[in-house]
């Protein structure tokens, strides 16, 4: 009893820095015990070629993994860059009502801002249009000249001209997307186009209908832009902001402002910064925001696909359980040695969890290598296609795009997968057999 209470005594009396060093030391003879039994020479092949197993194991799911989210980060790259061509880097939206003045003053002070290189005024709206007697809704997008400065978009028309064309004096024309024009004549030259809108603040007169519209025209151009997304290519019609803003009754307002930034500005940084401006009178989107709709949808694809993935490299560690179970039968002899030389039974307990961690983490680390080894593959030489690889797809190959971050993700689930699914069965085992 005495001896017990000076022992406890002493114990607790140890600086810090010395407990932290026996249980440094005794981590580090774990580590060394655990290495040496996994390349060790066992006295039953089976438990030698379940290991493997399980690492090979390990491996390919890891593989997957990797190949997988690379696959979605190509998909989401290839997403960015379509938009990219038609959304603006930074969209400034009222967070009450739905239009806003032209001069109103914080837009002013947004417009002046250093890091922004061109603004343009946006009226957009829905329109109706009367083809062949057939109402057709679409979204009427009035822009200001300096559009084409602003976004990309004279990279994505087809037809006349290199160069947007909304407006030639007095004459209004319109570039739809291209399967609106399609739909509306079966080609881009669609001759002239009937639009109406409601008038503003009155109700449709049923018993005569046409006087509750506004009507004006506009002419084609000659031109239809592709954005190779739906949203945009069937619904949207690009016109000049002076003819929506006649159409709709709202002279001297907008929807929306749109900027462009300096080429060396970060996007994150001047929306911040240009929403401390702003207030909460507006709204500030980046194009991420612009499309949250699109890009949560990605998000919870890739998310899926990484949980379900997760499950497998669960069950695979399965393999590692029945190794280990294996191994730790074989050594029971060399556990009584280590617990009759002072080893304690958490010691004994570590060396079979770390070396379950090794055989978890150097198939981790293979699977790695082959997985970035097949998605650059697929970047240099486009192994698989799409089809045939005949031009009738968007893209011709998968899109890859290795990230660092997932790389780190992947290794990390592996870790914790493992230690979570062989952590009591090597606990149970070590007890029981000692």
């Amino acid at each position: 009893m005495t001896r017990s209470i000076i022992s406890n005594t002493s114990t607790n009396s140890l600086p810090n820095s010395i407990l932290l060093l026996k249980k440094h030391t005794a981590l580090s003879l774990s580590l060394k015990i655990a290495l040496r039994y996994l390349i060790s020479k066992k006295s039953h092949n089976a438990i030698n070629i379940i290991s493997a197993l399980s690492m090979g194991g390990i491996a390919l799911a890891t593989m997957a993994m990797v190949c997988t989210m690379s696959v979605f980060n190509g998909f989401r790259n290839v997403v960015e860059s379509l938009y990219t061509t038609f959304d603006p880097e930074l969209k400034v939206t009222p967070t009450i009502g739905k239009y806003i003045s032209e001069n109103d003053s914080i837009l002013n002070l947004l417009r002046n801002h250093e890091s922004v290189v061109s603004a343009t005024n946006v009226l957009e709206e829905h329109a109706l249009i009367l083809f062949e007697g057939h109402p057709l809704i679409v979204t009427l997008k009035g822009v200001e000249d300096n559009y084409t400065h602003t976004t990309h978009i004279n990279s994505i028309l087809r037809g006349t001209g290199d160069t947007l064309l909304l407006r030639n004096g007095e004459q209004f024309f319109g570039v739809p997307g291209l399967a609106l024009a399609r739909y509306i004549a079966g080609s881009i030259n669609y001759g002239t186009l009937q639009m109406c809108a409601p008038k503003k603040g009155e109700r449709i007169n049923i018993a005569n209908p046409t006087e509750s519209f506004n009507v004006d025209y506009l002419t084609s151009a000659n031109q239809a832009f592709v954005v190779n997304q739906e949203k945009y290519d069937e619904h949207y019609f690009l016109t000049h902001i002076n003819f929506t803003q006649r159409l709709f009754d709202q002279e001297g307002k907008l929807s929306s402002l749109e900027l462009r930034l300096q080429p060396n500005a970060s996007a994150t940084t001047v929306q911040h910064e240009l929403q401390q401006i702003a207030g909460h009178h507006f709204n500030i989107q980046n194009r991420l925001e612009q499309q949250a709709n699109v890009y949560n949808v990605m998000n919870i694809e890739k998310l899926m696909a990484y949980l379900f993935l997760s499950f497998i490299l669960l069950i695979t560690t399965f393999n590692i359980v029945g190794s280990l179970s294996m191994l730790i039968i074989e050594k029971r002899l060399d556990m009584n040695t280590l617990h009759n030389l002072g080893a304690t039974p958490n010691i004994i307990h570590k060396i079979f969890l770390l070396e379950g961690c090794l055989i978890a983490l150097i198939g981790a680390f293979i699977g790695c290598i082959l997985g970035l080894c097949l998605c650059i593959g697929q970047q240099e030489f486009g192994w698989l296609k799409f089809g045939n690889g005949d031009g009738m797809f968007l893209l011709d190959v998968y899109p890859v795009s290795i990230a660092f971050s997932d790389l780190i993700i992947i290794l990390l689930t592996v870790f914790i997968v493992s230690s979570i699914s062989i952590w009591w069965p090597v606990r149970y085992l070590t007890r029981r057999l000692l």
